[in-house]
């Protein structure tokens, strides 16, 4: 059953659905799907957890390995023949053969990267839902609010609730596109595409000293605007900014070329990626000029980083695995309000103590093949969790 309520105005409406509430066996039916998403859930978070150290450990293996071979420049003028094969460090200003064109919009620049970016005036569908019980029904109360907005990608209208009167067209005019240099250099080393993918800090660009480039595109700010009137563009209007990364050579407007900090293997006159002995891949690339010291720090640094945020992850999908798996228990006392409130508390702990306590141990089996002794601590620590757990229900049997 579906009610429909305007709020008076076009670009808002809220409807109402009603459904029977479902009985115990659809209810369990439910929690029997559930308990099979957690399953693969949970196994997928031994896996994410295990497979996680392994790779920080080889990371961080290598990125010493790096560290204790790599061979710093003292010119990158000159190509020398000493450091064939060898790991080597680097700075200096990037460099590009040819400037990036965009004839459409008479736009050039000497940069490793430019960007068109299109964005299209067109409607926007929210959603705001609540549900509630009423007359021995569940009914949700949805809100559908629309807006127009400068969109990068075409938004499909026919998903609307109501697409009259929202309609989106189907495609842009004009096409979002990035080109990129195919020559990039430092000094006299030419950059892999392993390297040049790393130089992605893409600033806009100022289109105040060009010229409008058709006479149905105004500039207005940093933006060309294809629209009658860009105060108030119409559903369908397009907007077109350009962004670059990597600026090469000096430009009147914005300044000198970029430099960049560069770590990788030297091949004649090219920098290419750099295979370890631990089995992991070395082509570092950052922006500025940084000693050999700072670019591995902050390789740790990310390292770290990355692991921490997967060591989380995987507890977190042992944590919500755990919860639907046990969510049957729940769901068998569901008609006991004080029960189950009661229970839905013990189960969050119990799955709380239980993902903590297997994250750890993962963990500690991940280690084990690289350092024991650490391995054996985690191991114990793992025990922690489950130690507190019963030792608060102890004193509670006893009372």
């Amino acid at each position: 059953l579906q009610q429909f309520s305007d709020t008076g105005s076009k670009k808002e409406h809220v409807k109402i659905t009603s459904q029977a509430k479902p009985g115990f066996l659809e209810r369990l039916s439910e929690t029997s799907g559930g308990m099979l998403v957690g399953l693969v859930a949970f196994l997928l978070s031994f896996y994410l957890l295990f497979t996680n150290e392994g790779r920080a450990l080889r990371t961080a293996k290598s990125l010493d390995e790096g560290l204790s071979l790599v061979v710093p420049l003292g010119s990158i003028q000159a190509v020398s023949q000493e450091n064939e094969g060898r790991l080597v460090h680097l700075a200096g200003p990037l460099s590009t053969s040819k400037p990036l064109f965009d004839p459409s919009y008479g736009l050039s620049i000497h940069a490793v990267k430019l960007k068109r970016n299109v964005e299209m005036y067109q409607w926007v569908e929210y959603e705001d839902s609540k549900e509630y019980e009423e007359n021995g029904e569940i009914k949700k109360e949805t809100k559908y609010t629309y807006n127009t907005e400068w969109k990068s990608e075409v938004v499909n209208s026919r998903n609307f609730d109501r697409e009259i009167g929202h309609k989106n067209p189907s495609a842009m005019a004009v096409e979002s596109f990035t080109a990129v240099s195919p020559n990039v250099q430092v000094g006299s080393f030419v950059l892999s595409k392993g390297l040049v993918d790393k130089i992605d800090d893409f600033k806009q660009l100022s289109l105040s000293n060009l010229e409008d480039p058709h006479a149905d595109v105004t500039r207005t700010g940093d933006y060309f605007y294809h629209s009658e009137n860009p105060r108030r563009p119409e559903v369908g209007d397009l907007r077109v900014s350009f962004f670059y990364a990597g600026l090469s050579g000096y430009n009147p407007h914005l300044g000198s070329a970029d430099k960049v900090t560069v770590v990788a293997r030297q091949r004649g006159d090219q920098l290419i990626p750099y295979h370890t002995k631990s089995g992991d891949v070395l082509q570092i690339l950052y922006p500025g000029d940084l000693s050999v010291e700072e670019v591995f720090q902050k390789e740790h640094e990310s390292n770290t980083m990355k692991t921490w945020a997967l060591r989380a992850a995987g507890w977190l999908a042992m944590f919500v695995g755990i919860s639907l798996m046990t969510r049957i228990i729940y769901t068998l006392v569901d008609w006991f309000p004080v029960v189950r409130d009661l229970v839905n508390v013990g189960l969050k702990a119990f799955a709380f103590c239980v993902a903590s306590s297997l994250s750890l141990l993962t963990i500690s089996v991940g280690w084990f093949f690289y350092r024991p002794l650490w391995a054996l601590l985690i191991g114990l620590l793992s025990m922690v969790p489950i130690v507190i757990a019963r030792s608060r229900v102890q004193p509670k049997k006893h009372q």
